[in-house]
């Protein structure tokens, strides 16, 4: 049976003939680009985005040999963090680390076995490692999205099991005597440290907060933007609610200014958090503690598990309990209640 003639295309060709792998052939700025696309029908779509992107002038995703080079993916990754309202500064840092090593490899010649050999030498604990892993994941994902990969090479790479036994989170003391050392030496950055410990709020939350979210008068701040993608409502509790008006009467502001505002673009509290942790002697400690201290304070006050879901906005139940056994006494009491008055035998 003859092979039925496929009526052509501008910008689209086949090779080697026959094959099925179809190119995409266009001009920007008086330069000739081709791009391997894969199957004709994707490779028409790509063709009217290219030809689209070049007519608004938007850059052409970096390539060598043709190829989309891992670089461009890591581009599209921080601009869905930026839309998505992500933490872009980690985004960028693992950009950074990630583009100087691999960036401009050819996305679809890197094996899952490489990514993974990578992502050992470079990261030390489970957790790390599967943050990068995810960052890598989405690098790809994104390119599929935007056609310009038709792998996900990370997919493949197994997740590193974490060990989420230990919770590091503040004592009443270690928090007065950090407390103390913020006050005394960066008073303008105390109400955030505060806020953060008080409100269990993520850093992504926090430091893109803007001051039309918060209602004093209500005693809570609307949040709009979450980890999970659901709006939530987080209750203020009279220290919160005081380190907000100092806040409020430290910085003059509108409606539509951030709570928290920092220099560029990024919220970053490394250059005072971390002295304050060295001063204090607070070993293993993170930004991030602030939160897992705010659910336990919560769970060792006596707080049900699903108050804390709620409150910290957990997606599910099993993130709440793992500060169940941090009050014992409570389960003593829930399990006292099986008890019933015996009759004497």
């Amino acid at each position: 049976m003859a092979r039925r003639e496929v009526k052509p295309v501008r910008g689209v060709f086949e090779r080697p003939k026959g094959s099925g792998l179809w190119w995409i052939n266009f001009y920007q700025n008086g330069k000739q680009h081709r791009e391997k696309v894969g199957s004709r029908s994707a490779a028409i779509d790509l063709y009217r985005i290219r030809k689209a992107d070049a007519r608004r002038g938007v850059k052409l995703p970096d390539l060598r040999n043709g190829k989309v080079t891992l670089s461009a993916l890591i581009d599209g990754a921080v601009e869905f963090a930026r839309t998505h309202n992500k933490s872009v500064r980690d985004y960028e840092c693992k950009a950074k680390i990630v583009r100087a090593d691999l960036g401009s490899r050819p996305a679809e010649e890197i094996t899952p076995e490489e990514l993974d050999r990578w992502i050992s030498s470079h990261c030390k604990t489970p957790a790390t490692s599967n943050r990068y892993r995810a960052f890598f994941s989405l690098c790809y994902r994104e390119g599929q999205r935007n056609r310009k990969v038709d792998v996900n090479p990370a997919r493949l790479v197994r997740p590193r099991r974490e060990n989420n036994a230990r919770l590091r989170f503040l004592s009443r003391e270690e928090y007065d005597k950090l407390a103390a050392i913020i006050k005394r030496d960066d008073p303008e950055q105390f109400p955030s440290f505060v806020v953060s410990v008080y409100t269990g709020m993520r850093l992504s939350e926090q430091f893109t907060l803007a001051w039309a979210q918060v209602e004093f008068d209500r005693r809570l701040i609307r949040l709009t933007k979450t980890k999970n993608g659901s709006a939530r409502n987080v209750p203020l509790n009279s220290v919160a609610l005081a380190a907000l008006e100092s806040q409020r009467a430290m910085v003059p502001h509108k409606a539509s200014d951030p709570v928290f505002p920092r220099p560029g673009q990024h919220a970053d509290y490394r250059p005072w958090f971390l002295p304050a942790l060295k001063e204090a002697e607070i070993k293993d400690y993170t930004w991030h503690g602030n939160r897992h201290t705010f659910c336990s304070w919560l769970a060792m006050a006596g707080v049900s598990i699903k108050e804390i879901q709620v409150l910290a906005g957990h997606k599910t139940i099993s993130m709440s309990a793992r500060y169940s056994h941090l009050s014992p006494e409570i389960t003593a009491s829930a399990s006292e209640r099986l008890v019933q008055p015996a009759s004497i035998a």
